[in-house]
């Protein structure tokens, strides 16, 4: 369980930092569109593409980082009131459902969609990118999820969430 642990806090820090930079990027590319379509006289062709790309890689791996340190919005009125072993059996369920979600969905559904287009040559309009390069985020943040799924299953806490500890 420890080098599983090492595994997840590398993937962690990498994460981490691709996400920050692109971000830094997508703020760049932004302030470029806005700045060569108000200022200047020729308006930048590639920066619309560039910002979804990017929107949609940091959509998806920020929602699989958001979940693994637990930032996403949960309901816990009712797993607050339950009792320690209760709570442990709702919070393992939520994690095997996180688990069939990033299987059907975002792995198979994912990898589905890469080879379509792929096979289908399809290429983005300005920047001629391969579109299954684009959208292979999705298998990528669905591998992200069902890993981090397995760790809260297996670690799932063994005491009721405090009031305390929400606050």
């Amino acid at each position: 369980m420890k080098q599983f642990e090492h595994v997840l806090h590398t993937i962690d820090s990498f994460l981490r930092i691709l996400l920050a930079l692109m971000m830094a990027l997508l703020v760049i590319d932004v302030t470029w569109q806005v700045l060569t379509r108000f200022v200047l006289p020729q308006p930048s062709s590639f920066t619309e593409e560039v910002a979804r790309f990017l929107l949609i890689w940091i959509s998806l791996l920020g929602g699989a980082y958001a979940y693994r340190e637990q930032s996403h919005l949960g309901f816990d009125l009712i797993v607050r009131n339950l009792s320690a072993a209760k709570a442990k059996v709702v919070f393992q369920v939520c994690c095997l459902l996180v688990a069939i979600f990033a299987i059907t969905v975002l792995i198979i559904g994912g990898l589905n969609l890469v080879h379509i287009t792929w096979t289908l040559g399809q290429h983005s309009a300005v920047l001629n990118l391969p579109m299954a390069g684009v959208y292979s985020v999705l298998p990528l943040s669905g591998l992200l999820f069902l890993l981090y799924s397995t760790y809260f299953f297996f670690n799932a806490p063994s005491h009721s969430v405090e009031q305390e500890d929400i606050i």
